[in-house]
């Protein structure tokens, strides 16, 4: 989402899935990733609304889905009326049509609240993996892999690293939360 440093690749995931969240929220503008990872059961099996049909946006508060296969348009569009989104889903032949209507000032604190609360569960997620490799580095001392000035370095290394996944997280946040609140 945004550039800066460098991203430690043990801390890359937890980035991919606050994006993936994060892109999840409605803002005041359609975007493709507010559904296309609503999972719908289908063939016996979950799937993702992406792997089931074409998502497009045609205009700032539109989304079209359009399935390829016929017999999901109702599952579809059932499974996105009981979605936390709030949109009611219009049904015409084979698509499906979400018209978004503009965001309440209420649902827009809402909304930045949710924001807060998924930035926190990430910076959480970095502090137990960052807690996790410094067991490592401490057994690894213990077992004499690694001399007191190694660990030392290691751990400094480490700890920038979760400093740059934290600011990571914390410009994604302000972005999203400036999409949020923007009229």
């Amino acid at each position: 989402m945004t550039g800066g440093p460098e991203i430690s690749a043990a801390f890359a995931p937890v980035l991919m899935h606050l994006d993936t969240v994060l892109q999840g929220l409605r803002t005041g503008r359609a975007n493709p990733g507010l559904v296309e990872h609503i999972e719908v059961e289908s063939y016996g099996t979950k799937m993702r609304i992406k792997e089931l049909a074409t998502v497009t946006v045609p205009d700032a508060r539109t989304i079209h889905i359009q399935p390829w296969d016929k017999g999901h348009v109702p599952i579809i569009a059932k499974t996105i009326e009981s979605s936390p989104l709030g949109v009611m889903p219009a049904v015409a032949g084979t698509v499906i049509r979400l018209s978004l209507p503009p965001l309440t000032e209420e649902r827009r604190r809402e909304l930045t609240r949710l924001v807060r609360k998924h930035l926190e569960e990430a910076r959480v997620a970095i502090r137990n993996i960052r807690e996790k490799q410094l067991k490592e580095l401490k057994s690894r001392k213990d077992a004499k892999e690694l001399s007191e000035d190694a660990l030392e370095r290691e751990r400094k290394k480490l700890q920038e690293d979760v400093d740059a996944a934290i600011t990571a997280i914390d410009n994604r946040g302000k972005e999203k939360e400036k999409e949020l609140l923007a009229f």
